[in-house]
């Protein structure tokens, strides 16, 4: 079941409070991380219930449902940020470049390509690092990562912004400290500057190894039906 209106207003509070012992872990501020709702199958009116509670950022995964949500949402203000976080199919790039302020899961040259050609604007991007080698996963291996870089910075109309990576699920989420600092790594190597990691299960050790966004869907709004 989502959590209904009270709810979210709690679960929000206790994710910042989480986060902020994180950051002080960390030696962190909580101004440095950036809270990013996962609303894949939320209704809008729960999306609209954390705006009001002072959530501005917002990820869908797929392109069908955030069409309908963001245009269902147009009269928010101030405009929240759209984040997409989910796969992205090169046949879907034209219309994610006109919703989305960010794209945080480029994962291949081909599709940045396709992105650059279809968009009339800067759009920022993350490239998604597979860290952990999974093959279920998307994004660029760590080794091909600098050449990766190299092209697609030269490309009009997209700026990298930073690095993406989603981690392995597991029981103990100090077994993917590893990950994240493996990509804090990369960011700090190729001098960028975000790094989205950590989702529900893993986003405090992902803020104490340097997340600079996270994405936080069943924490904020429950469990998905």
């Amino acid at each position: 079941m989502r959590a209904g209106t009270t709810d979210i207003g709690a679960n929000i509070e206790q994710v910042k409070e989480r986060v902020a012992g994180a950051c002080r872990r960390a030696g962190r501020s909580p101004d440095e991380v950036t809270i990013v709702a996962v609303t894949k199958t939320v209704a809008p009116q729960a999306i609209v219930t954390a705006f009001k509670l002072g959530i501005r950022d917002f990820g869908e995964n797929r392109i069908q449902e955030a069409e309908s949500k963001i245009d269902q949402l147009a009269a928010l203000t101030p405009h929240p940020t759209w984040h997409m976080v989910g796969h992205l199919q090169r046949n879907k790039a034209g219309a994610a470049v006109e919703i989305f302020d960010i794209i945080h899961s480029l994962d291949s040259v081909r599709l940045a390509e396709v992105l650059s050609r279809r968009s009339q604007k800067t759009m920022p991007v993350l490239l998604q690092v597979n860290v952990s080698g999974e093959g279920s996963k998307s994004g660029f291996p760590p080794a091909e990562l600098e050449a990766a870089l190299d092209t697609i910075s030269r490309l009009p109309h997209l700026e990298v912004r930073g690095l993406m990576t989603i981690a392995p699920l597991v029981s103990d989420s100090e077994q993917v400290r590893p990950i994240f600092k493996k990509l804090r790594s990369l960011r700090d190597s190729f001098r960028l500057e975000h790094l989205s990691m950590g989702m529900t299960d893993d986003f405090e050790v992902a803020v104490e190894e340097g997340a600079t966004i996270i994405r936080i869907g069943r924490a904020i709004f429950g469990e998905r039906r």
